[in-house]
């Protein structure tokens, strides 16, 4: 099992095993980084990786998976964006009880 080297911003350099390291790759825009948990402070660290880099984590034996940007990304947008009042506003129907009810009924019509 190879050995892995890389860095935690808090702890510095750490080696790790093939088991430990996961390298994701974008379908979409072929964007690549991989993770692992610092086996020092058990944070998650996510890097960004060039196509070297995943070809060579690959090779040696890291568990490669695939994903894709979520479908709202190439919604078409319309109307306005929301804004401050829209916020405010919705801010106060959350604490109406019963404009809850009502918009929670008129979904359970559908």
């Amino acid at each position: 099992m190879a050995t892995i080297r890389a860095s935690c911003p808090d702890c510095g350099d750490v080696e790790l095993t093939t088991v430990d390291v996961t390298v994701r790759v974008c379908l979409d825009d072929d964007r690549g980084e991989y993770r692992f948990t610092c086996p020092v402070c058990s944070m998650v660290i996510v890097k960004p990786a060039e196509h070297r880099t995943i070809d060579l984590l690959v090779a040696s034996g890291v568990h490669m998976d695939t994903w894709t940007l979520p479908a709202e990304l190439f919604e078409k947008r319309s109307g306005r964006g929301i804004d401050h009042d829209d916020i405010l506003d919705f801010h106060d129907l959350l604490e109406n009880d019963d404009a809850i009810a009502e918009a929670i009924s008129s979904i359970a019509e559908l």
